[in-house]
């Protein structure tokens, strides 16, 4: 066998060879296109756990190492150094953009910020109490009959337009979900603040007083969104290039993402980890549950434990550990006991042998909760703010995809299991 194919014996000894492509980094990929083709038979990989969908030069992750880049450059060079909007540019167009180039496009994003107001009439539609993730995707899925005329995929310019539109519009449409939750009237963005001193003013300033931003709720958001920017192919990206490579509008494709990101198993861990610090109660109830989580017939888990893809720490909890720290020092939050309860559970994991040995280490959705919860944000608009921080990956996987001259509609087999082949009976006669 060649460096550049894998040969493949079949159950009757019958032989073949399947190209084998290398990336930058990360494992090779075994080409399986021709199989059914020449064999008749089909890969099985339930989850897709062992299966590249795509070529992509955006995000790299190695779960085994604890590494994650964007465009080649490590998260925690760019969560050090960077802002959000330059993460966006970077994720946008591939390069980390010149002064000059910055100030332009951070420019465009503030000038975009305000919603058609017939959009802003869409929101009395709902009910007071519906889910913001609710109001977010169908908001997000309206927005292609109020800029249909710049929807040509094909269009580098309406592709422009669409990007900066999504980026600047969805801190605005989330903050009126929120607004219309409590019954406040909507905060009209400022063209003036940066894209997380203007969500925070959106979320919580009101007509009737002044509003003083504070910086660390602000520097704490946009290390939050830089850190959710982007995650390879994961279930809601996955879905955006799914639903696009059909050559849906995009901010259909989008709406699609939000949708896929409210799942609890998705984009709602972090609300789970508030819930399971709830259920423990004190500090003096850790024992008890840390107990129940080793208990393998026990169905308690901690949450916020452990990543799917990393195996030994997630990078970008170790960034954000030191930022919630940050947060809980100088805010001065009615919820202490429960971040006190936190920070506790927090050192017993890190210092437990059996969390150590699983390399069951806190994750980012352990701290962004808690950081979330410090700043004001209530639980129901946790995903929300996730999708805020991805909505630029989302983005970047749909320009990349959809200029792809190889681009195919999305279509996974199945291995059938039902019936075989019978026939009809008369209704009379079963």
């Amino acid at each position: 066998m060649s460096q550049d194919a894998y040969r493949l014996i079949g159950p009757r000894g019958n032989e073949m060879e399947l190209p084998v492509h290398r990336g930058t980094t990360g494992p090779d990929v075994i080409d399986v296109a021709r199989l059914y083709r020449e064999k008749g038979v089909f890969t099985y990989d339930p989850g897709f756990v062992s299966t590249a969908s795509c070529k992509s030069d955006i995000t790299f992750i190695d779960g085994e190492e604890g590494v994650l880049m964007y465009r080649g450059y490590p998260v925690e060079q760019l969560a050090a150094k960077s802002s959000f909007i330059e993460v966006c540019h970077l994720l946008l167009h591939g390069s980390l953009p010149t002064q000059a180039e910055l100030d332009d496009f951070e420019n465009t994003i503030r000038r975009h910020t305000m919603l058609n107001e017939g959009m802003l009439n869409f929101f009395k539609g709902f009910r007071y109490d519906a889910h913001p993730m609710a109001m977010l995707s169908a908001v997000v899925g309206s927005m292609s009959a109020y800029y249909h005329d710049e929807m040509d995929s094909s269009n580098p310019d309406h592709r422009d337009i669409f990007a900066h539109r999504i980026l600047a519009k969805l801190p605005t449409i989330a903050a009126a979900a929120y607004k219309l939750n409590i019954g406040q009237p909507f905060i009209y963005p400022r063209n003036d603040l940066n894209y997380s001193e203007n969500f925070l003013h959106m979320m919580f300033a009101v007509p009737a007083e002044p509003y003083e931003i504070d910086p660390v709720a602000s520097e704490a958001l946009d290390l939050l969104f830089i850190l959710h920017a982007d995650h390879e192919q994961n279930c809601s990206t996955s879905t955006v290039r799914m639903a696009a490579s059909s050559q849906a509008n995009p901010y259909s494709a989008i709406a699609g993402g939000i949708s896929a990101l409210w799942g609890p198993a998705h984009g709602g861990a972090n609300e789970a980890v508030l819930r399971m610090l709830n259920e423990i109660g004190d500090a003096s109830q850790i024992g008890k549950y840390v107990d129940k989580a080793k208990d393998k017939n026990d169905p308690f888990r901690l949450m916020g434990f452990g990543h799917r893809v990393y195996k030994n720490f997630d990078p970008r909890a170790t960034i954000i550990r030191e930022m919630c720290h940050k947060v809980l020092d100088q805010l001065d939050r009615e919820d202490t006991p429960l971040f006190d309860l936190a920070r506790e559970l927090e050192q017993v994991a890190l210092h437990d042998d059996y969390f150590k040995e699983r390399n069951l280490y806190p994750n980012v959705d352990f701290y962004s909760g808690i950081i979330y919860k410090a700043l004001g944000i209530p639980t129901s608009m946790f995903t929300v703010m996730f999708a805020m921080g991805r909505s630029v990956g989302w983005v970047a996987h749909w320009r990349e995809m959809i200029t792809d001259p190889q681009i195919k509609i999305a279509r996974p087999r199945q291995l059938y299991i039902g019936e075989p082949k019978r026939d009809y009976v008369d209704i009379a006669k079963r």
